[in-house]
């Protein structure tokens, strides 16, 4: 990882980028350079402009971006959700991924948490068929906790489900 990583909330200008960054991170032939692709669950797009300025846009909200000399290389939204924060939009350049700057991220996002909001406990969402994904999670400390929700079939400003038995499983770590 670079000595000249820098972290910084993100800005309507970052718009473009962030939906370029992740989309690179997730879907098409591109994000299979990394580990974190979702290329073989799901086809289209993984966001678009609107949802990420909306959730820049947005109280109790904020879109953390780590940057090398002003390259955007990874990203992720926390939303302060009463004594917990939500974790997603969670985004490693694929050619960066696997040097620990995804881990950078995550502690950086942790430390706001608890720190700046006082949350007990980060959550999060991941496809229950990315057990490499929901492996990397539980070794930084995060909890299968069992509790599933719907991936959102016909509705795709999140994707184009590949397979018809995908759903979410919300994982949670303790910032105590």
């Amino acid at each position: 990882m670079a000595a000249e990583l820098t972290f910084r909330t993100a800005e309507p200008a970052d718009v473009p980028a962030l939906v370029a960054l992740v989309e690179s991170a997730y879907r098409g032939e591109a994000s299979r350079v990394g580990w974190t692709t979702e290329a073989d669950l799901l086809d289209g797009q993984r966001t678009d402009a609107d949802g990420v300025a909306a959730v820049i846009g947005r109280a109790d909200s904020v879109v953390l971006v780590a940057e090398d000399e002003g390259e955007l290389l990874a990203c992720c939204h926390l939303e302060r959700r009463g004594s917990s924060a939500y974790f997603g939009m969670f985004s490693v350049s694929p050619g960066r991924q696997g040097g620990g700057l995804g881990r950078a991220v995550l502690e950086r996002a942790e430390r706001l948490a608890r720190e700046e909001w006082g949350a007990a406990e980060l959550e999060m969402t991941v496809i229950e068929q990315r057990a490499d994904l929901i492996a990397w999670y539980e070794r930084r400390g995060f909890s299968r906790t069992g509790e599933y929700s719907p991936f959102p079939y016909g509705d795709e400003r999140f994707g184009i489900p590949l397979r018809d038995d995908l759903r979410f499983e919300r994982l949670a770590k303790s910032l105590g």
